[in-house]
This record gives structure tokens, C-alpha cells and sequence, in this order.
């Protein structure tokens, strides 16, 4: 097969130099060098291996006679490696064999059996330009010395034109890989970061991935409870991968979890090396690319790539599916934050919508923008009706106008009664709880209004009865009051003692209820806003001492300690005595109530700045933080069906008297160690 006509040597590489130079695709160019070089040396066969600037081969071609073979790389590895052409590559020197049976160099093959092809001749020569080895080209003749130094000198001119052109090829190709490779992570990029859904984020990733890499299957993987679970696969045989999980401590996927660190393998040829590669039954797998995910610099989950459609992954493989990996990690985690804020706003809408309570939302100017379901039906106006209305348009606070509260708190609430003004005209009594919140992303009051009509109602009927109550009983109380007397006057005729203590016993039972009835009797008055008129400079400790001779028959019969501290000269306060009075003896009876027997209680006054301080102290069980609000309410009872009894109007009346003298009442307690209640009257002035 040796040429049988030749042009002049300046010639036939004039002519080889043009038809190198005229490509630049490196495949192309190889199939070039190896058909001009059997043309013009001759020979059966002809390979050519591509190096990179470290010794590896990236490339590589064969033809046998007119036919060119495919994936070639990989099935010259181990000529590469210890074969002619690596002895070519070591040594950078060109080799002519005449009989590959007698020469050590040559790997033998089946084919090169005696009963086959049987032994042959080979030229193999370096490609080597600017001190740089670009490549080695290997001819094969069937026939034992069929090459001479003549071909191998020739060979070697074609290498020497060849080498230029290969580099220019491999340089041109590795700079096409870039643009792809950067082009491709532009395109992921642009594409992850316009996707907003999780599903959609984690299809946009298998698609970048598939269209980059060009391979059947692309699967991803996230860490769950130490496993690496499969959230999305597309491509052929999925269905053997989707929502399986696989172990991330052992095996390739441990291994790049652990090591953070992407890998490839090439070939996967026996079942042994696939079940500890991938743990999947029912996929074939040839070859295999994995890169871990990056978030925050924590790797949460794998991407991988499997069977390359061209058989063999592309040198920069590996990078391209790395660099969608990290792509991956930040475009998931805003993706998941993203579907979170979406699922609490949806929360949140529903629980607005849904809310028994009418809910609005306005400027910090009181104009409507957002009102629930409820506000609607109260109200009977629709929601495109109320927005815009003025919130004050719509409920008329009970005793004074509510200026707009720009200056709450965070935290802070505001709460008053109102009255709601629906659109038929009727009056529906709500609390009215207003708060400062944000509203997509503004400054903004919040205004729930609670329908308290079954609470008016029960309050009314309170009220009712308790009138009901006065009136009745205060006629029969005066005549047994009368009655009282009268027998004390007897008594005292005849000096029967026993007579006396039971007069004396009836006597305070009759004053207790006296200040029941005074004490509802003016819970209604000073709910009502009616002033306290009855008022005279009266000594704090005159007071105190009638409260203490008022209760100290009661703490007597319990075994308590009694204590008072009361300052010399304290000033004269302005107030209705017999209420401030019921005060105190109401403050002592609760701390007698709740102290234990030959327990501690304590009463006292001071003066501070404006005010006078009067205090009552016990040594009880102690009242809730939660509780120390609400124990002022009428009604309210802080203990079970087994503690002390009473109507829950002891306080509340306390609380109503001091405030209608401008003063203020408050608790300090801490639950198992008592409680002390306090209230200041201040000077007059």
C-alpha cells in the first residue's frame, strides 16, 4: 500500500501544509493528518493521540483504511501508557519497528496473533512545535518491513506540519469549550435567577445541565437526615431514581459529600464497580459525572450527569457541572425562602380573611386601605366601599374623640369601647384594639373591633340586679340597723354581756353590708362618669386607723398579726371619707381573706411629691403577673370553688374610687410570696 507516485519533498508538504491549515476543528484536523499520512506513506491503519500541556491525552483519532473509528480516547490509553507511542512520548524520539512480533515495545493485541493478523510493521513519531509536545502519531503496514527510514523520515515532515496544525486546532477547540462553558453558566445563571418556585428552579437546573452536557440523564439530590435524596431527574430512566434515597457517607456520592469535591468516572463497565457507584437497580450506566451543591459554603445536596451522548465527557466536563452546582445552591435556597413567604403570606391572608373579629388596616392618617371578611359583614358595608373611608368615620369612641395614635409603641396597644356605625344606620358597641404594624413594608395601624353586644347585654343585666339589690335590701337593712340599736339600749339597761357580744357581732355583719351596698351603689355612679362631690380635707391616718378598728375584729379571730406605719405630720388629703375609707377596710378584709392564719398583715401611708402613698401588705399566696391586671375588673376571682368566696366588686370598686379622686391603684406581687397594693391620692392643690 505504499505510494506509487510522489511530487517533489518541498511539494508534498507544500501541499500537506495547505490542507492542515485550511481547518480549525481539532477532529477534523486529525482525520486530515491520518489520511494525508496513509496516502503519502502508506499503510493499513493510522492513530494520532492529543496531549495537553501536562502529558495527558485529550484526544485522539484511527482510521482503517477509509473508515474512521469513534471513541477513540480510551482505547489508546494503554499504548499511552506502555505501548510504542508512550515510548515515543517519554523519550520524544520517533520509532520505525519492521516486525511488531520482535519488538518489546509493542503491546500485543489478540488481533496480532500468528492465525490472525500476525505481526506487522510501525512507524510512530512525536508532534512537537516549539519545544512543546502537542501529540504522537502511530502508522501500521500488515506486512513485516514494509517501512523504511525513507517513511519514517517522511512521516516525521508530516508530524512536523501536523504538530502546528493540531496545536493551533487543540488551542482553537479549548478556547471554544471556554466560550461554551461560560456561555452555558451565563445562561444557567440568568435562567436560576429569574425562576422563583422550587420546581421550577430544580427543572431549569436538570434542563442547563442536560443541554450543557449533552447526556441521557441528569439527576439532583439533596441532604435529608443524613441522606442524599433525588428531588428531581429528567431524562431516561428516571423512573428508577426519582425520590429514592441513597446514603451520603459512603460511596461516590459520600465521597464527593465529604470531600466537596466533583469527580467523573469514565467508564463504568462491570456490575460490581456500578452497585458501589450507584445504588439504583434497573439504569445503565456507561459513564458518570457528579459536583456537589454548594449554599453558604455548605454542601446540601449532588448534581449529577450520566451517559454522555458522544460516549466520553468533555475535558471540561467536570467544570461546567460544578459551576451549575453552586448556581444551584443559591438559586434553591431563594427559591425556598421565596415559596416560604409566599406560604405565610397565604397564612396570613387567610387568617386576616378568616378572623371572627372585624380587622382593619390603615395609614397612620386613619385612612382604610385592608379590611377582612368580618369587617364587612359588621359593618354592612362591602370592601370596596370601605376602602378609603376614614376609620373614625366608622366607630364614635365612648367618652372622648381618639386622636390617631402615630406614636405607638412596637408592641404597644391601644384599647377603648366605641360604638360601630353600620350602614343601616344602627349602633353595634365594640373594644377596639389598635396596634402600629407593617404592611407590606409600610408603617401602618391595625384596628380590631370586637363585637361586645352579648357583653353590654350581661353587664346591663349586672347592673339591673345589682340596683335590684341595693333597692331591695336597703330598706329592710335600715330596720334591722334600727332594731339593732334599740336592743343595744336595752342591753345596756339590763348589762347583759353575752347580749352585747352578739349585738356587737350583728353589728359589724350589718356594716359589711352597708358597704356593699354604698360600694354598688357607687360602681355605678362612677362608671356612669358622675364626680365625687362629698369631698373634705380628711387625715390619712384618721382613715387608716377607722379601717383598722373596722377589720381588726376579723384578723383577731384568725390569729393575725395587725401591723400600722404611719408617719408623724402627714399632710390632709381631699376626698370622700367614707368611700376612701371602704377603700381600706376593702384592701384589708382581701389581705386578711388571703393571708393564712397568724399570717402578717401590714397597712400604711407617705408622703411622696404631690401625693400621698397609702399601702396594704400581706403574706399570701401571691397573684400571676398575668393576674395583676385583671383582678381590678368587677367580677373578677382569682381563686377556685374551694378558696375564699366573694363577688369579685371589692377591687373594682377600689380601682373606680381611687381614679375618680385623680389617683391611680396598682399590685406588686410575686406568686408564693405575698402582695401589696398600693394607691396614691394626690394634694390638693
Amino acid at each position: 500500500m505504499t505510494s506509487t507516485t510522489s511530487p517533489s519533498s518541498l511539494e508534498l508538504l507544500y501541499r500537506i501544509s495547505r490542507e492542515f491549515a485550511s481547518a480549525l476543528d481539532l477532529h477534523t484536523v486529525l482525520q486530515r493528518v491520518l489520511f494525508q499520512s496513509l496516502k503519502y506513506v502508506g499503510g493499513e491503519r493510522a492513530s494520532i493521540v492529543v496531549m495537553d500541556d501536562q502529558g495527558k491525552a485529550i484526544d485522539a483519532a484511527i482510521v482503517f483504511g477509509t473508515r474512521i473509528q469513534k471513541s477513540a480516547t480510551y482505547s489508546l490509553r494503554e499504548t499511552i501508557e506502555r505501548g510504542l507511542a508512550g515510548w515515543v512520548v517519554r523519550n520524544r524520539q520517533p520509532a520505525l519497528v519492521p516486525d511488531t512480533s520482535k519488538d518489546e515495545r509493542w503491546v500485543q493485541r489478540p488481533d496480532d496473533a500468528a492465525d490472525r493478523s500476525g505481526a506487522k510493521a510501525a512507524l510512530c513519531v512525536p508532534l512537537v512545535t516549539r519545544d512543546q509536545l502537542v501529540g504522537v502519531l502511530t502508522l501500521v503496514h500488515p506486512e513485516p518491513g514494509a517501512f523504511k527510514e525513507e517513511h519514517l523520515s517522511l512521516v516525521q515532515a508530516i508530524a512536523d506540519q501536523a504538530a502546528i496544525a493540531v496545536l493551533n486546532a487543540r488551542l482553537y477547540a479549548e478556547s471554544q469549550r471556554q466560550a461554551r462553558v461560560m456561555t452555558s453558566l451565563a445562561a444557567s445563571a440568568s435562567a436560576l435567577n429569574a425562576a422563583l418556585g422550587v420546581q421550577e428552579v430544580l427543572q431549569r437546573i436538570l434542563d442547563d445541565t442536560m443541554r450543557a452536557l449533552q447526556v441521557e440523564t441528569v439527576a439532583l439530590a439533596l441532604l435529608e437526615d443524613g441522606d442524599l435524596v433525588f428531588q428531581a431527574v429528567t431524562g431516561l430512566g428516571k423512573e428508577h431514581i426519582l425520590h429514592k434515597r441513597a446514603p451520603a457517607r459512603s460511596g461516590i456520592f459520600g465521597r464527593v459529600v465529604q470531600e466537596a469535591q466533583g469527580t467523573i468516572l469514565p467508564s463504568i463497565s462491570d456490575e460490581k464497580t456500578l452497585a458501589e457507584t450507584h445504588p439504583f437497580e434497573g439504569l445503565e450506566i456507561r459513564a458518570l459525572a457528579i459536583a456537589p451543591i454548594f449554599a453558604q459554603n455548605k454542601v446540601i445536596g449532588i448534581l449529577e450527569a450520566i451517559n454522555p451522548l458522544a460516549k466520553t465527557f468533555d475535558t471540561d466536563a467536570l467544570l461546567v457541572l460544578a459551576g451549575i452546582g453552586n448556581l444551584a445552591g443559591s438559586a434553591l435556597q431563594h427559591a425556598q425562602l421565596f415559596e416560604r413567604l409566599q406560604a405565610a403570606h397565604k397564612r396570613y391572608r387567610e387568617l386576616f380573611d378568616d378572623n371572627v373579629d372585624p380587622i382593619f388596616v390603615t395609614d397612620l392618617e386613619g385612612n382604610i386601605y385592608e379590611a377582612n371578611r368580618q369587617a364587612s359583614i359588621l359593618s354592612g358595608y362591602t370592601s370596596q366601599e370601605l376602602i378609603g373611608k376614614k376609620i373614625l368615620q366608622l366607630h364614635t369612641p365612648r367618652n372622648a374623640q381618639v386622636e390617631m395614635p402615630v406614636a405607638l409603641k412596637a408592641g404597644q396597644t391601644v384599647s377603648y369601647e366605641a360604638n360601630l356605625n353600620a350602614k343601616d344606620g344602627h349602633s353595634i358597641p365594640i373594644q377596639v384594639y389598635v396596634r402600629q404594624v407593617f404592611f407590606d413594608d409600610t408603617q401602618a395601624l391595625q384596628w380590631l373591633m370586637r363585637d361586645i353586644t352579648e357583653r353590654k347585654e350581661l353587664d346591663k343585666l349586672r347592673e339591673d340586679m345589682t340596683a335590684m339589690i341595693y333597692h331591695d335590701l336597703r330598706s329592710p337593712l335600715a330596720n334591722i340597723v334600727s332594731s339593732l340599736e334599740l336592743l343595744r339600749a336595752l342591753g345596756a339597761q339590763q348589762e347583759n354581756e353575752t347580749m352585747e357580744t352578739v349585738l356587737n357581732i350583728a353589728q359589724r355583719s350589718t356594716d359589711r353590708i352597708q358597704r356593699l351596698l354604698n360600694s354598688l351603689l357607687d360602681i355605678s355612679r362612677l362608671e356612669a362618669g358622675q364626680p365625687i362631690a362629698n369631698r373634705r380635707s380628711v387625715s390619712p391616718t384618721a382613715l387608716i386607723q377607722d379601717a383598722v378598728e373596722a377589720v381588726q375584729p376579723t384578723t383577731n379571730n384568725r390569729h393575725q398579726t395587725l401591723t400600722v406605719h404611719i408617719p408623724d405630720h402627714l399632710p390632709e388629703v381631699f376626698v370622700d371619707e367614707d368611700m376612701m375609707r371602704r377603700v381600706l377596710i376593702n384592701l384589708l378584709e382581701n389581705a386578711s381573706k388571703f393571708t393564712p392564719p397568724e399570717g402578717q398583715i401590714a397597712i400604711g401611708a407617705e408622703e411622696r411629691p404631690g401625693e400621698v402613698l397609702f399601702w396594704v401588705q400581706d403574706n399570701g399566696p401571691g397573684i400571676s403577673a398575668a393576674d395583676q391586671q385583671r383582678i381590678f375588673q368587677k367580677f373578677a376571682r382569682l381563686t377556685g370553688k374551694d378558696g375564699p368566696g366573694g363577688l369579685g366588686l371589692g377591687l373594682a370598686f377600689c380601682r373606680l374610687a381611687v381614679l375618680g379622686h385623680g389617683g391611680r391603684i396598682w399590685v406588686e406581687s410575686e406568686e408564693g410570696h405575698g402582695a401589696k397594693f398600693f394607691f396614691a391620692i394626690p394634694l390638693q392643690q
